[in-house]
């Protein structure tokens, strides 16, 4: 590790999409070996947030910079910031036609031994020996691919997870598998931020971000922004045009 104890750093940053601005002026430390959530409304620009700490092709053109581990990260690609051991898991997450879920968890694991594989699929609650020979593609549902994700990032080992809306598409027994394994991970070492706009997701962080508008509002522990949140976020009137993040009023 650096000699900072922060993983993570956001100076002024700042994203543009289609001339609208999406990201406005967001500056955040996340210490290492912390579970974060980022919470806000639908729309407050959260998934945008991820995409850019990713690096993701469209999400590069930032203002403001990006530092990991105390060094600047905003001009490194996606696979660059991968290989320095940041990870992030869809909020839908994608389909590999023509191999196995066994390759798949072996292409990200960080220890290869098929041991890991095995034990990191219980730890999702899916069978390995029903599982691992499937193919990671549409006979998965929606949840098993969420599952089998979460799989792939127990193996890998990051020192960074970002997992926009972990609690899309699955149920109640697997997101209890969910929680679990961020608790393995925090325990092998990883950071972890939690984007969402769920209390329950919210509740298993132990600090917090509040968004809205592209901004972050207020920050401190997961008490204090889940109490804020219920009471004065989610009965707000305040409206959003999702897919651009811009409020209207009612």
């Amino acid at each position: 590790m650096n000699k900072t104890e922060n993983i993570l750093e956001l100076k002024n940053l700042s994203l543009k999409l289609g001339g609208k601005t999406i990201l406005n002026g967001i500056n955040a430390v996340f210490e290492a070996g912390i579970i974060y959530a980022i919470v806000g409304p639908n729309g407050a620009g959260k998934s945008t947030l991820a995409s850019a700490l990713m690096g993701l092709p469209d999400f590069r053109n930032i203002d403001g910079d990006i530092l990991f581990e105390g060094k600047s990260i905003k001009n490194l690609a996606a696979d660059k910031r991968a290989k320095l051991g940041i990870t992030l898991g869809w909020q839908e997450p994608a389909r590999f036609e023509g191999i196995s879920i066994s390759d798949y968890l072996m292409a990200s694991a960080k220890d290869k031994k098929k041991g890991n594989m095995e034990y990191a699929m219980n730890a999702v609650g899916l069978n390995p020996g029903n599982y691992l020979h499937r193919g990671c593609d549409k006979t998965l549902s929606g949840g098993e691919r969420k599952r089998v994700e979460i799989a792939s990032i127990l193996v890998m080992e990051p020192k960074l997870t970002l997992l926009d809306e972990p609690d899309s598409g699955i149920d109640i027994e697997a997101l209890d598998k969910m929680f679990e394994v961020i608790q393995t991970l925090k325990r092998k070492g990883s950071s972890i931020i939690l984007i969402t706009h769920s209390l329950e997701v919210l509740k298993h962080s132990q600090k917090a971000f509040l968004m809205c508008h592209g901004g972050i509002r207020d920050s401190g522990s997961s008490e204090k922004i889940s109490s804020y949140f219920h009471d004065k976020c989610m009965p707000c009137d305040l409206k959003y045009i999702a897919e651009q993040g811009i409020p209207y009023d009612k």
